[in-house]
């Protein structure tokens, strides 16, 4: 997988970006963590500047290319930030090869169990992509474009069909779900019900955020990521 790196001290975090996009998508986090934090971004096997692996992967399949590439940098418990799908992936890494990874933070998680059919999810992400104004469109429309189009469709059809409520119990690392009060995809009662079922969760929200918090509020969630691994550093 193509990665990008700020330094910082230690616990390292990895973002995971969402469905059909890139890396492009996390490094405004990785700019406002830079001194700070030592922070990767990763490209998804199929998206932004990695390899093409010649066939879908599906979340499980991600999860464990994820797990493979901290290994092979030899990175110690790191955080596993996951944004929207990234979140999904990010679950099974940690509950999949839980000595691999040290805490969990997931932001925007998906897919909100009411809105798997395919008119209301439509329905929501215009909805969000409209609110969160037209500077996501040019960044969104490079990584489409570099992913394909239909690997993009297969992207968010696996958000939908990919059940994350069914592993959250399994993660039994540190988590911190983030939730933008604004966000149309990912509603209220689904951030709560995502942290009431992971083990030793808890919720913090942006007030006014939407769904990509990573580009919409960067420091504001740089600053809970900084405060939350250093918590569990010490």
């Amino acid at each position: 997988m193509a990665s990008w790196c700020v330094r910082g001290r230690p616990p390292p975090v990895v973002c995971v970006h969402g469905a059909g996009v890139s890396s492009r998508q996390t490094l405004p986090l990785l700019e406002a963590l830079d001194g700070r934090v030592e922070t990767w971004a990763v490209d998804l096997p199929g998206y932004g500047r990695s390899e093409d692996p010649g066939r879908f992967q599906h979340v499980p399949e991600l999860a464990d290319v994820l797990v493979q590439w901290i290994r092979e940098r030899a990175l110690h418990a790191p955080c596993l930030l996951g944004v929207s799908l990234g979140a999904q992936v990010v679950a099974e890494a940690a509950a999949r090869e839980p000595d691999a990874v040290g805490s969990v933070v997931l932001v925007s998680p998906t897919t909100d169990p009411a809105a798997r059919s395919l008119p209301v999810l439509a329905g929501r992400l215009l909805h969000n992509n409209v609110h969160e104004g037209l500077g996501v469109i040019p960044q969104s429309l490079k990584d489409y474009r570099d992913a394909g189009l239909r690997r993009v469709a297969k992207s968010w059809f696996e958000s939908r069909n990919h059940r994350i409520e069914g592993i959250l119990h399994r993660v039994g690392q540190p988590a911190l779900v983030v939730w933008g009060t604004s966000d149309k995809v990912s509603r209220r009662f689904w951030a709560e019900e995502v942290t009431r079922m992971l083990p030793h969760g808890r919720l913090a929200a942006l007030t006014g955020r939407p769904h990509a918090l990573t580009s919409a509020a960067p420091e504001e969630l740089a600053d809970l990521v900084e405060g939350f691994v250093d918590e569990e550093e010490r």
